[in-house]
């Protein structure tokens, strides 16, 4: 039931990169064949503001693609749900609100 809820986690996240480096891909498109100088275009600090707004949410959902896979791994290993620092069990709750936390409240 575990690897059934982070192999979903897992799709969620690489669909929400795909679409994000589609719409990064086709900002930076628009901008080669726009002449616009965004230091003195009154759009520029807006596209400036998007592209690095694109930017940061793809490395965001990257690393959550790479935290699952991280997960799914202790999933195999057995040791999915233990803290990695203390070794005692993460809450249920933690789990629930973070299904790839590695480490307990306590040791976060």
């Amino acid at each position: 039931m575990v690897r059934d809820e982070l192999v979903l986690l897992r799709a969620s996240a690489e669909s929400e990169a795909t679409t994000l480096a589609r719409d990064l891909e086709s900002l930076f498109a628009a901008s080669r064949d726009s002449n616009a100088d965004d230091e003195h275009d009154p759009e520029g600090a807006t596209i400036g503001f998007e592209r690095a707004q694109l930017t940061a949410l793809l490395a965001a959902a990257r690393q959550r693609i790479t935290e699952v896979d991280d997960a799914l791994r202790r999933v195999d290993a057995g040791t999915y749900g233990i803290c990695e620092r203390c070794g005692h069990p993460i809450a249920a709750d933690r789990l629930a609100a973070r299904p790839f936390a590695r480490h307990c409240i306590t040791c976060a």
